[in-house]
């Protein structure tokens, strides 16, 4: 049997997965990844809390969309609205990149990881840390890398504390990428953590303005970082979060088209799915009858993957998905948008890590 030229460089692919896995080696970026149709399948069954989304291909005067043209018009109206609803602290075009400090730095399975320390905006310093490669002769891809919910923060991507699963920015770096992994606002301040001190003395400085929204600032200042290294190709840069940061990666994705490739892992999509009302995201208001496939919907046609276990994420949250694959035709096949449910709670199992990584190797 003959292969067609598709047909060989998935089966290559695949057969490249397991050694390229051990000896920490990039996958060739040829074709995407090759189970891209995987993740575009609906699951057998919808569970009874999958929610029933409003149609995205439709305009404020009730008009619907059959042309690219005529979406990116009603793209436009979604942002900016979305913006307001969150209070999103506008960046100004001619800001300067964060200047950093570095504070520790160490060598480890061929990677440079050091600790620094930036200005998130005036007043407001953040820590990270900053991986990459021993050797860097061209510009690498970079990946912003959002910690979930714990104590360690950035040691988690790091690979310093924690399960080794969720080291995505040191395994990245062995990889070949340049990976940040900011701390977020929530613990910029010496223990013990308050969560809602942390949220008031950001409305202080921005009173309209949501926690999600400081989240998403705070994650474009470590774009405006990475972009601006001489080690980093501006035009190939991607963000991976699991549960607290893949809430982080969602926003930042859908509100920075600097961000070419994007993992959301176990953060619950949907406005019911986990813990979107409390302060340091949402706030107890409603979401005005919006959900968050209209934010999948402006990734377009940029690569976004949701990672789920039928925890926060999962079969659910399949509709999701589905409401997006008619905004990404409008660009072209294939379409790199995909849900892989791994049935294994809130957790990242082997499957799941490696697919993060095979995830931004294909698409940066």
């Amino acid at each position: 049997m003959e292969l067609s030229r598709r047909e060989f460089t998935a089966a290559s692919l695949a057969a490249l997965v397991g050694a390229s896995t051990a000896r920490g080696q990039r996958l060739p970026n040829a074709e995407g990844v090759p189970w891209l149709d995987e993740v575009q399948q609906p699951p057998r069954r919808l569970p009874a809390d999958a929610p029933t989304l409003l149609p995205l291909l439709v305009d404020p005067g009730r008009n619907p969309i059959k042309t690219r043209g005529h979406w990116e018009k009603q793209r436009e109206f979604l942002s900016s609205q979305w913006r307001d609803m969150i209070g999103a602290i506008e960046l100004k075009k001619s800001r300067r990149p964060p200047s950093y400090q570095i504070f520790e730095s160490d060598r480890t399975e061929g990677v440079i990881r050091r600790r620094i320390r930036y200005e998130t905006e005036r007043g407001d310093e953040t820590e990270a840390y900053l991986l990459m490669p021993l050797e860097v002769k061209d510009p690498l891809p970079g990946v912003v890398v959002l910690h979930s919910t714990v104590d360690f923060t950035i040691r988690q991507g790091a690979g310093l504390e924690g399960r080794p699963e969720a080291a995505w920015g040191l395994q990245l770096a062995k990889r070949g990428m340049v990976a940040l992994c900011p701390r977020c606002f929530l613990w910029n301040k010496t223990p013990p953590v308050n969560y809602e001190a942390r949220v008031e003395e950001h409305k202080r400085r921005h009173s309209l303005s949501r926690g999600i929204a400081k989240m998403l600032h705070d994650a474009q200042r470590a774009v405006d970082l990475l972009v601006n290294l001489e080690q980093v190709d501006a035009n190939r840069i991607g963000t991976a979060g699991h549960s607290l940061g893949a809430k982080e990666a969602l926003y930042l994705a859908a509100f920075d088209e600097r961000i070419r490739a994007a993992v959301s892992s176990e953060g619950g999509i949907g406005t019911r799915f986990s813990n979107w009302d409390a302060p340091w995201y949402w706030g107890d208001d409603e979401f005005f009858g919006r959900e968050h496939h209209e934010l999948l919907a402006l990734v377009a046609p940029r690569a976004f993957l949701l990672i789920g276990g039928d925890a926060a994420d999962g079969a659910r949250s399949w509709p999701f998905i589905e409401a997006a694959l008619p905004i990404y035709r409008f660009y072209g096949e294939p379409c790199r948008v995909g849900l892989y449910n791994h049935h294994r709670g809130h957790s990242i199992p082997p499957r799941a890590e490696q697919r993060v990584y095979e995830w931004l190797e294909a698409y940066l």
